[in-house]
């Protein structure tokens, strides 16, 4: 398989957070030539979301999502209207960058649950309710299902599969504004992975995380690989997201407590850069 085209890559600023801001990461992404960059939102409200949005245009980058939203189940119907209203002001601050999509993590358990059907429901409920305010500003949702592992207390919706068929429920006929981020971190082991990519197809492939899963992990959080280190078949993957339709930008997603957090972030995105066009 070919190289992939390097204008496509990206980067989440979680690969480098620790070391730089998001003012410091918009200005070394231009640096090194990155063209896309996805923010998290706490160092978005540090730098201000106007200041944010007027730097990533003077830089000439794309947003290829902002993270992120979701966070749905609560054990009240206060918690759940306060997700819903921080969403809503989620949508806005995407809006406002020109974000390709807002990344959705579910939320896990409410404190002291065990039904995780509920929790699902919720998660369903929530982002029914954000979802006219998003398509009206024109910024896709993209639902993240997460490994399985973060069930508890991170994200119930934990296959493709599952995410698609939220996406189903929500919007039957296909209308646009909802679908999927692929984050190979999580769904790499799925071995429906290649008929969900391909059932999901162009309208609902939004945004796709790369990045690699070491063996062993020493932390299941903080402990991803760069690409190229670890177990992920990334240029097979890859292949299926692009039968599928899939055209959009490659985002480096890498939580790296032990590694890459401690390294030169002009090295990491350098590496990022390497890596990107050997092993995708």
């Amino acid at each position: 398989m070919s190289p992939p085209d390097p204008d496509l890559l990206s980067l989440n600023t979680a690969t480098i957070c620790k070391q730089w801001s998001l003012a410091q990461a918009i200005a070394g992404c231009a640096r090194h030539g990155i063209r896309g960059i996805a923010p998290w939102r706490d160092q978005l409200h540090e730098m201000g979301v106007e200041p944010a949005a007027h730097a990533i245009r003077g830089h000439g980058l794309t947003v290829t999502g902002l993270c992120r939203g979701g966070m749905f189940p609560a054990a009240d119907a206060a918690g759940r209207r306060a997700a819903i209203e921080d969403n809503l002001r989620a949508v806005d601050e995407a809006q406002a960058l020109g974000a390709r999509c807002l990344v959705l993590v579910a939320g896990g358990l409410p404190g002291g649950s065990k039904d995780i059907a509920g929790a699902r429901e919720q998660v369903r409920d929530g982002i029914a309710a954000i979802l006219p305010h998003s398509r009206q500003a024109g910024v896709p949702l993209a639902i993240e299902p997460l490994h399985p592992m973060y069930a508890a207390d991170r994200a119930c919706i934990n296959t493709l599969g599952q995410a698609l068929d939220l996406c189903d429920a929500l919007d039957p006929r296909i209308e646009g504004g909802l679908g999927v981020a692929v984050d190979v971190y999580h769904v790499w082991w799925d071995p429906q992975l290649e008929r969900q990519i391909e059932r999901a197809g162009r309208a609902r492939l939004i945004a796709f995380h790369i990045c690699d899963w070491l063996v062993p992990t020493r932390d299941l959080l903080n402990d991803r690989g760069m690409m190229g280190d670890g177990v992920i078949d990334l240029p097979r993957i890859r292949s299926w997201m692009q039968h599928a339709g899939y055209a959009g930008f490659h985002e480096v997603e890498i939580f790296s407590e032990l590694d890459w957090w401690r390294r030169d972030p002009d090295q990491v995105l350098e590496t990022c850069k390497q890596r990107h066009q050997r092993f995708c």
